[in-house]
């Protein structure tokens, strides 16, 4: 029983939680950034580049035709890492900017003194009586 107990305390700590949530949206934001790549940036540098669909590059290491006539390749698909590399520096500059954004504005929050709370109800009849004591 206590080991079940420490472990629920270890699970329900706020880093833990954090951590996971951060998992969760962080697999969210890499299929929206690896679509946004592979659907919206690399089809115009592919066609800049002279119509390249970099995930069909590749090089073919070795051939052999089977007996039903089809054709094997084997084939090193640099293709598909340079649009991986592409992937990886669109997302980490992303979470960059992002990171980057978090700072600036817990700087600012640093910064800015806070507002001194309103005068309790207190406070303020005791700055009446004082006002009155003073006429």
């Amino acid at each position: 029983m206590g080991m079940l107990k420490e472990f629920k305390q270890f699970a329900m700590r706020g880093n833990v939680v954090d951590m996971a949530i951060g998992i969760v949206i962080g697999g969210a934001f890499g299929k929206i950034v690896s679509s946004f790549v592979s659907d919206v940036l690399m089809p115009p540098i592919g066609l800049l580049l002279g119509d390249v669909n970099f995930t069909d590059l590749s090089f073919k290491l070795s051939e052999k035709v089977l007996e039903d006539g089809t054709v094997e390749a084997v084939t090193l698909n640099y293709g598909s890492f340079i649009q991986t590399v592409v992937d990886f520096l669109i997302i980490a500059f992303a979470i960059f900017m992002v990171v980057k954004a978090m700072n600036a504005a817990k700087k600012k929050e640093e910064a800015a003194p806070a507002a001194p709370p309103p005068p309790s109800k207190e406070e303020t009849l005791l700055e009446e009586i004082r006002d009155l004591l003073k006429k």
